[in-house]
C-alpha cells in the first residue's frame, strides 16, 4: 500500500502541473493527509486532520482540492443514506462495496470476486453493458447487535428490520385493536418506516399497516436471525 501511495503522489504532481493548477504545495498537503487516513472522510474532517499536522487551510480550498482529486481519479465520493458527502481513496484497478451500520454509522468495505462476476453475468443476460456500479448494504454491525437488547418495543425498530411479534403489554382495548387489524403474536413483520411524525409503518403477510407510536411502544418484538431465514 505504501508503494501505491508513492505512485499516487507522483501522478498527482504530474497531472496538477500539466493542468497548471495553482497552490500545488498546499494541495499536496491535502493529498498527503488524505492518503494517511483509511476512513471515509468529510471535507470538515479533512480540515481537522490537516490542523493536527499544523497545516491550516481554508475549508473551501480543501473542498475544491477534493473535487479535483475526484476529477483526476485519486478519490471518489459517496453520500450514504443521504448523509454527509464523504471521500475515500480510489486505487486504480480495485473495486469494493460497502456495508453501513444504521446505528453507529460505521462503514465497512468488502470485496467479493464472485459477486463482481455475477453482476457482470446478470447485466450480460439483459443485453446491458455495465460501465460502473456500487453496492450499499444497510443494517446493524456486529458490535451494535451485541449491545442491543433482543426483546424490545416495536417503536425502537429501524426501517428494513425483520422482526417477530413476541408480546403485547397494552390493555384489552389496545389488544383488541391490534387483533382487529389482523396482527397476531408470532407474526413476522418488516419495518417500512419509523419517522418522527408519530407513526410507524410495517408489513406482514403482504399487507401494510400504520401504527401510532403509543401502540408500537406496547408491542414487544424480537429480530429474525439470518440463520433462521436460511433454515
Amino acid at each position: 500500500m505504501k508503494q501505491i501511495h508513492i505512485q499516487e503522489k507522483e501522478q498527482l504532481k504530474k497531472l496538477f502541473k500539466q493542468e497548471q493548477i495553482g497552490n500545488f504545495e498546499d494541495r499536496f498537503k491535502v493529498l498527503e493527509v488524505f492518503l494517511q487516513t483509511e476512513r471515509h472522510v468529510t471535507v470538515e474532517e479533512m480540515v481537522e486532520l490537516l490542523e493536527r499536522n499544523d497545516w491550516r487551510l481554508d475549508v473551501e480550498f480543501v473542498r475544491e482540492t477534493m473535487k479535483l482529486m475526484c476529477r483526476f481519479g485519486f478519490a471518489q465520493k459517496s453520500r450514504f443514506e443521504n448523509g454527509d458527502l464523504r471521500y475515500e481513496h480510489r486505487h486504480l484497478g480495485q473495486h469494493h462495496d460497502h456495508m453501513i451500520c444504521t446505528k453507529c454509522k460505521k462503514i465497512i468495505e468488502f470485496e467479493d470476486e464472485r459477486l463482481e462476476e455475477l453482476q457482470i453475468r446478470i447485466a450480460a443476460t439483459k443485453g446491458f453493458h455495465m460501465l460502473q456500479h456500487k453496492m450499499e448494504i444497510y443494517g446493524i454491525c456486529d458490535t451494535c447487535l451485541k449491545d442491543r437488547i433482543q426483546l424490545m418495543p416495536l417503536v425502537m425498530a429501524r426501517p428494513g428490520e425483520r422482526l417477530v411479534l413476541k408480546d403485547f403489554n397494552g390493555g384489552v382495548g389496545a389488544r383488541m385493536r391490534l387483533l382487529s387489524m389482523g396482527l397476531r403474536l408470532g407474526d413476522e413483520i418488516e419495518v417500512i418506516s419509523n419517522n418522527s411524525r408519530g407513526q410507524i409503518a410495517i408489513a406482514a403477510d403482504y399487507k401494510r399497516y400504520v401504527l401510532g407510536k403509543g401502540l408500537a411502544q406496547k408491542i414487544s418484538v424480537e429480530p429474525v436471525r439470518p440463520e433462521e431465514k436460511i433454515l
